[in-house]
């Protein structure tokens, strides 16, 4: 887990800061806006050649660890 989480990265530079998959800039939450949408990572990758399988593994990967350090309360 924790070489995967490396493809993730935070660059003032690159994207403002936001988490980015390995300074390129496809954001986590970019990615992760098109897998709630529906598309699948063999889409991401056809549509995105420049990104790895692993690339977006990371991204999911890293939204987990997320929320496991935070709670966030959903009222339905």
């Amino acid at each position: 887990m924790e070489n995967l989480l490396s493809r993730i990265t935070i660059n003032k530079d690159i994207v403002h800061g936001k988490p980015s998959i390995r300074n390129l800039r496809y954001t986590v939450e970019g990615i992760l806006e098109y897998i709630a949408g529906g598309d699948t990572i063999e889409e991401l990758l056809q549509e995105f050649p420049d990104l790895e399988r692993d690339d977006i593994t990371a991204c999911i990967q890293y939204a987990l660890s997320t929320m496991k350090s935070k709670f966030t309360e959903i009222h339905a």
